[in-house]
């Protein structure tokens, strides 16, 4: 009864409503083990098809207990609205398994809730040594460990996500779908754990989470567009990225990203836009960051649109992502490197309209004032500006 009454107030909020009562499937009684070592992915396939094919709203019950699940695709169009209830702790397979995109995909689903406070550990450490895509573009990811593919109307809450072998949460091609009190967890040197991708998306909203990664905390490419990131707590890691941009000749606008009311502690970077030097064109524009606060943070406010983390780069062409429309606002707190803002934009479509309002950075690198770095970019300034502006 109490699961049922957590389930009818939680999908009030996304708009539904159910006619007849809700229907709990244990993956126990579909023959799950919760002894860490047997592969639970035919039971928790079976538990949910039987509710992915009744009428009416189903909630699949993982219970307490730790559940070693393979590589496993959860698959709609269904009939009803379903809770996948995570109460046990999930365990990937040990080792890279090459050829999996994913370890645990939910896809062409409306009306989702997944939560209820489980652990899904990816076993990182296992498979990270296998990781090539650090030093070369020609290479095969590790599985992302959660990844939500066109799933509208949706939440996903109280998860915890550890050692992810690649990324811990993709949003792809996924309309309306809030993510909040999720926490998201990989030591700091771990290659490529970023914490939450979104791409093909719109409308997408992520706050009250806590992401502590070795790569991104979170990263919006391409196709994205109304996202809302608030109060995410960031750190260690690579920061907030827009981008990286233009790498790819198929890639759609970017526009409608605010980010607000956000730390970030002892990260690479802070707010980012990246792209690569291409010469495939997009539109990244509209972007606020606001009230964010930084604590000994390397690159605060960073554009940088020669981007390129390993070899070989091109740089015989200049960067197309035309970058326009950005506000930063009331942004303070503390920079560990001397250029603490920096705008290195394309000399073939310089950024523009770029809006500074209230920024007052402090240094703690002890390398003396800090300073602002400027290429290719036309702006205003105002209100109190520390590292001086440099347009």
């Amino acid at each position: 009864m109490a699961l049922q009454i957590v389930f009818f107030s939680i999908f009030f909020f996304v708009s539904f409503t159910i006619a007849q009562g809700v229907r709990t499937l244990n993956v126990r009684n579909y023959g799950a083990i919760a002894d860490g070592r047997t592969d639970n992915k035919k039971a928790f396939l079976r538990a949910w098809n039987d509710a992915c094919y009744q009428n009416g709203g189903s909630i699949v019950y993982i219970p307490k207990g730790v559940y070693m699940v393979g590589s496993v695709e959860f698959a709609g169009p269904c009939r009803g609205p379903i809770m996948f209830l995570i109460s046990g702790d999930l365990k990937a397979p040990i080792g890279p398994y090459s050829n999996v995109e994913k370890w645990i995909e939910f896809q062409h689903v409306n009306n989702l809730i997944v939560k209820g406070g489980g652990t899904l550990d990816g076993q990182g450490p296992s498979a990270w040594p296998y990781n090539k895509c650090q030093k070369t573009n020609n290479c095969d990811p590790l599985p992302i460990s959660i990844k939500f593919d066109f799933v509208t109307n949706s939440r996903i809450e109280s998860i915890r996500s550890v050692n992810s072998k690649n990324v811990h949460l993709a949003i792809y091609g996924c309309n309306n779908v809030t993510v909040s009190k999720v926490d998201l967890l990989a030591p700091a040197d771990s290659p490529n754990t970023d914490g939450i991708k979104i791409s093909r998306s719109a409308d997408i909203r992520i706050t009250n989470s806590r992401i502590r990664t070795g790569d991104d905390c979170i990263a919006i490419i391409s196709g994205s567009s109304n996202i809302d990131l608030s109060y995410v707590y960031c750190g260690p890691g690579h920061g907030i990225s827009i981008g990286s941009l233009g790498k790819y000749k198929n890639e759609e606008n970017v526009n409608g990203v605010t980010v607000r009311k956000c730390t970030l502690n002892g990260t690479d970077n802070g707010v980012r836009i990246k792209s690569w030097e291409s010469p495939y064109a997009i539109t990244a524009s509209k972007f606020l960051f606001q009230d964010i606060f930084m604590e000994n943070v390397r690159n605060p406010i960073i554009v940088d649109q020669t981007y390129c983390p390993h070899s070989p780069c091109n740089q015989e062409t200049a960067s197309h992502v035309q970058i326009q429309d950005v506000t930063y606002r009331n942004i303070w707190g503390t920079s560990s490197s001397q250029v603490a803002v920096s705008f290195e934009c394309s000399k073939k479509f310089p950024c523009k309209n770029i809006v500074m309002t209230d920024v007052n950075l402090a240094s703690v690198g002890g390398e003396g004032p800090l300073k602002s770095s400027c290429s290719y970019v036309k702006g205003r300034s105002f209100g109190r500006q520390n590292p001086p502006p440099c347009f």
